[in-house]
């Protein structure tokens, strides 16, 4: 059995603050945090964690490559095409969930979000 601290979570969003937040709730609840303030330092995080994190929690509006443009890039290659993505933004507009979910996310948690909310949303899509 995988305890929590095995579970690595990769977070990519550009504000700092929001980082902090992830952080803080994340490794109180027991995960290993690595992080990425775009999609493309996101995506060099992860060709770099091994092992690779078990779920990614993205923003959606980020400069350099946007949460779509990173979902996209993850499912693209075989090695990461199983890992569950979350997206964590301000967003709510029923358009921009359609275009993450066909792009590939697993679910959607709106800003401003809770520890519990968040760590409930991790352990649904990594039981």
């Amino acid at each position: 059995m995988t305890t929590q601290q095995e579970i690595r979570v990769l977070t990519v969003d550009d504000s700092r603050t929001i980082q902090i937040m992830l952080r803080k709730a994340l490794e109180e609840a027991g995960y290993n945090v690595i992080q990425g303030c775009d999609g493309v330092e996101g995506l060099e995080k992860l060709k770099e964690a091994a092992p690779p994190p078990a779920v990614i929690i993205t923003d959606i509006n980020m400069p350099r490559l946007d949460g779509f443009g990173l979902i996209e890039a993850v499912r693209k290659q075989e090695a990461y095409k199983h890992i569950p993505i979350l997206v964590l933004t301000t967003e709510s507009d029923p358009e921009k969930k359609q275009r993450a979910r066909q792009a590939g996310a697993t679910g959607w948690i709106v800003k401003p979000f809770s520890a519990e909310a968040l760590v409930a949303a991790i352990r649904r899509v990594t039981a």
